[in-house]
């Protein structure tokens, strides 16, 4: 226990870097910002693990110490409740008088009745007897209640070991209005955190399609409620071929639970589409999700990219492509610079520029969604030829006979899935060590001794000398009032 504490100790000083650093795992902003800041400092707390506290080899290594300590700790104390638990009462002390609690008095009546009378007032105590002792003792399931807690705690450490190595978590955004996903690889997921032994191939198949979304807000803007109205498909409604939805309610604080796991509502935001329609009469619609900028008034910022169709040409592609690039309010302010003044949608206004050139859709890297490549715009392979504000409906024209027109707005949620397998272990070994725990510090250990002399009076009269004795093996057990019934019982007088 001594050896548990300690690493129990070293354990929480080595969480401090974690709670004090930004950590790579939680936002890597942060951390390039603190190479900024302290470039003399960063490098060697990078060579510690210090940004990446929770991952680290000295971390893991605490904390694996202390998992063998805890068990090599909770087993043996375990087994020595589990003998506990199996003991028979002890014998009747020599001599009664030295215990905390004890008596003596003279019955009536012969030392088989007296007998009869305290093998009654005993019944529910777990007892030994000879002819003329008792020994009893009460309150057993303290001992199997710490027997439990302590076997609870390893299983509820071994279902948490069970959830970090087989459960995955992962993020994805859906549009409403139709928009779908489904678990099938992490392919579609825009991210993904996978468990030790999760190697994204063998997922539970589900599939969930949004219908719509509704946000409710208050009069100062402040949001009130976020609900989606969803529908979801099953592994066994996948593997028999149904294709009708199962309806939902998703909200904050009511997640859909289905195949081990569950999937919550996270955050939502504003997609809005655009038709670029070419000289040549031929259109493209594009809607992608715009990030937010601002969460109290949902300001968003984005770009949607276009190339233009009937291209074939390297040269011509990087010469023609199209992006259309800026901030989006869902209630606008007006004028010539825009911002958003509340979050629902009252009164939709797009502020773009219209970028044309090469967007690099070619050069075989990865693209953010949000915003165009920026050294583009710097060498001039991406030059700007209009920007104007617009609302649902609207449209400008390029100098080419290019006509952009702003469609409208469609929601877009993001739903966070968690698999955890270890989830129902933990529940019920949490719930097991909170009853063996509470078993443990309420139920009263208590011992009762009862020695039996028989004699006979002057008078010829048959009667038996009792000497009782008590002990309680927990402090402060209320021991006392207990006894004194006891003994007001078995001392009592026949009418």
């Amino acid at each position: 226990m001594r050896t548990a504490l300690i690493l129990l100790f070293l354990l929480a000083v080595a969480a401090l870097p974690g709670a004090l650093l930004p950590q790579r795992s939680l936002n890597q902003t942060l951390v390039d910002s603190y190479f900024t800041q302290y470039p003399w400092l960063a490098p060697t707390l990078d060579r510690l693990g210090f940004f990446d506290v929770f991952a680290s080899p000295w971390f893991a290594a605490i904390y694996l110490l202390l998992m063998i300590s805890l068990v090599g700790c909770v087993l043996p104390r375990a087994w020595e409740h589990l003998k506990g638990l199996r003991q028979r009462p002890v014998a009747v002390p020599t001599n009664l008088a030295r215990l905390p609690h004890h008596d003596e008095f003279t019955l009536d009546m012969d030392a088989d009745e007296a007998a009869t009378r305290i093998r009654t007032r005993l019944k529910g105590w777990r007892r030994t007897e000879t002819a003329t002792t008792f020994s009893a003792e009460k309150g057993y399931l303290r001992e199997a209640g710490n027997l439990v807690f302590h076997l609870s705690l390893i299983g509820l450490l071994l279902g948490f070991a069970a959830g970090k190595l087989y459960g995955y978590e992962g993020q994805v955004i859906v549009q409403a209005g139709g928009g779908q996903f489904c678990n099938t690889g992490i392919l579609g997921y825009d991210s993904f955190r996978a468990g030790l032994r999760v190697d994204g191939t063998n997922l539970d198949p589900f599939c969930v399609k949004v219908d719509s979304f509704t946000a409710d807000y208050l009069a100062n803007g402040q949001a009130q409620s976020f609900d989606a109205a969803i529908g979801y498909q099953t592994r066994a409604d996948l593997d028999a071929g149904v294709t009708t939805w199962r309806p939902f309610p998703l909200a904050v604080n009511n997640p859909l639970r289905l195949d081990g796991s569950r999937v919550y509502l996270q955050g939502n935001g504003y997609a809005p589409r655009f038709t670029v329609t070419f000289p040549d009469g031929q259109k493209r619609t594009g809607q992608t999700q715009w990030n937010t900028v601002d969460p109290t008034t949902m300001l968003a910022q984005g770009t949607q990219k276009f190339a233009r169709p009937g291209v074939t040409d390297e040269a011509q592609r990087k010469l023609t492509g199209l992006a259309i690039t800026g901030i989006f309010a869902p209630t606008s302010s007006g004028g010539k610079v825009i911002t958003s003044v509340f979050p629902d949608l009252r009164d939709p206004e797009v502020a773009v520029d219209v970028l044309r050139g090469d967007l690099g859709l070619d050069d075989g890297r990865g693209q953010s969604i949000f915003q165009v490549d920026q050294s583009k715009i710097d060498s001039g392979a991406l030059k700007r030829v209009a920007r104007v504000n617009l609302v649902p409906g609207q449209s400008t024209t390029l100098d080419d006979g290019t006509v952009v027109t702003f469609d409208g707005v469609q929601r877009w949620v993001n739903l966070q899935v968690s698999h955890d397998p270890g989830q129902d272990y933990v529940l019920a070994f949490a719930i097991l060590l909170l009853l063996g725990l509470f078993s443990s510090l309420t139920i009263r250990r208590r011992r009762f001794w009862a020695r039996l002399t028989p004699i006979t009076g002057d008078d010829g009269v048959k009667r038996t000398v009792v000497e009782i004795g008590g002990l309680a093996r927990t402090d402060r057990a209320g021991y006392g009032e207990e006894f004194d019934r006891l003994r007001a019982d078995l001392a009592k007088k026949d009418d």
